[in-house]
């Protein structure tokens, strides 16, 4: 995949900050939403100019909840939703979400094999008061190449042979690490609840405190390995920690 961070740093300018009154922030609530070829309310197609197939995403009935399902063919692109959110308020992220089947020739450390059956992006806004001064030296560098970035993201995938709990650099840029939330082939075709603190996680991964967040996106790619997956998107929500 490229460097999918860049481009939702262009997108995801002018947030509104999310109200912090209640304990949870519900930023996709798919299963209030009607079955059909739409796309979920506030949700916006992520797209790259160098690849012209795209994944498909359409609000489906499964096992009784509307979710969105995403089917890959050669393809990339994602649907995102721009948010603002205290990660130190709200740092426990949650999800469902169902995979049918893994790649054969992805990889997490190859730009090759950059691809993914599943995964949900995180990305945080640049705020210089929280960055290292090597860290904005790499920034500033960044902004010539690509213009307005997220200063980092948080990826978390349904990898095929990674283990478990592993943090990696992205293959194209270290201002993504992902995140192995789910390794392998046992738990292909049920649907699995995930929860992370995205807080903890962003601190491990990059070693600072971590600004807002800014954009949240739900993403199933295969444009490197040609192969073709499919992939259902359940409920994403943020909580305060307890």
């Amino acid at each position: 995949m490229i460097h999918i961070a860049m481009v939702l740093g262009i997108l995801l300018l002018g947030a509104p900050v999310w109200g912090q009154g209640g304990s949870l922030l519900e930023v996709g609530r798919f299963s209030s939403s009607e079955p059909g070829l739409g796309l979920p309310e506030g949700w916006k197609p992520l797209t790259f100019k160098k690849i012209p197939k795209l994944t498909t995403y359409e609000l489906v009935k499964d096992g009784g909840r509307i979710v969105v399902k995403a089917t890959s063919d050669a393809s990339a692109s994602g649907l995102t939703k721009e948010v603002k959110i205290d990660s130190k308020e709200f740092p426990v992220v949650r999800w469902h979400w169902k995979v049918e089947n893994l790649l054969k020739n992805s990889d997490a450390m190859r730009k090759d094999g950059d691809d993914y059956p599943a995964r949900l992006y995180i990305t945080f806004e640049y705020d210089p008061d929280k960055v290292s001064f090597g860290k904005k030296l790499k920034y500033k560098a960044g902004q010539v190449l690509f213009g307005d970035i997220p200063i980092g993201a948080i990826n978390y995938v349904w990898e095929r042979k990674a283990p478990v709990g592993s943090i990696i650099d992205n293959a194209y840029t270290d201002f993504v690490k992902m995140v192995v939330v789910e390794s392998g082939p046992q738990r292909l075709g049920m649907w699995v609840e995930e929860q992370r603190n995205i807080y903890e996680d962003y601190k491990k991964a990059f070693g600072e405190e971590p600004p807002l967040i800014n954009g949240v996106a739900i993403m199933s790619d295969t444009d490197n390995t040609k192969e073709r997956a499919v992939a259902y998107y359940g409920d994403i929500t943020f909580f305060k920690a307890r």
